[in-house]
């Protein structure tokens, strides 16, 4: 049987997308992988582009608000930013929660390539993160 994941940030348009996209691609069919947001903001344009670059297309997910019955499904819920743990509404019993904070690459400032670099940092870092998941 499939572990069923959810990935939840305040937005579900960078972080949690990478890490679904992530765990998707890593994790084959040994998961049932989701991201949603507390709101959903719509997906970023430079999450896709450093997703596409490390071999990874997350164009197709979409960028959703999270469904309450959905935490009645899930095996765990893995919160990827401060916000969303604090936000997130209590899981059953359930299911598992765990908190993987990662920095916001949509927050970078600077030239166009200091935001990019940001984002593929932090791309790399949720994707050591899941292959420590994977592989525990």
């Amino acid at each position: 049987m499939k572990q069923k994941v959810l990935f939840l940030c305040t937005g579900n348009a960078c972080r949690s997308q990478m890490a679904e996209g992530w765990l998707k691609h890593l994790g084959g069919d040994r998961f049932e992988v989701y991201s949603a947001g507390i709101v959903a903001h719509g997906k970023n344009p430079r999450a896709i582009a450093v997703m596409k670059e490390a071999g990874v297309d997350i164009s197709g997910q979409e960028s959703e608000q999270l469904d309450m019955a959905m935490l009645n499904e899930l095996d765990l819920l893995v919160t990827v930013c401060g916000h969303a743990d604090e936000s997130c509404p209590a899981v059953p019993v359930s299911c598992e929660k765990q908190h993987w904070p990662f920095d916001d690459p949509a927050k970078a400032t600077g030239m166009e390539e200091e935001i990019m670099a940001e984002f593929c940092r932090v791309r790399d870092q949720i994707r050591k993160r899941i292959e420590r998941f994977i592989n525990k």
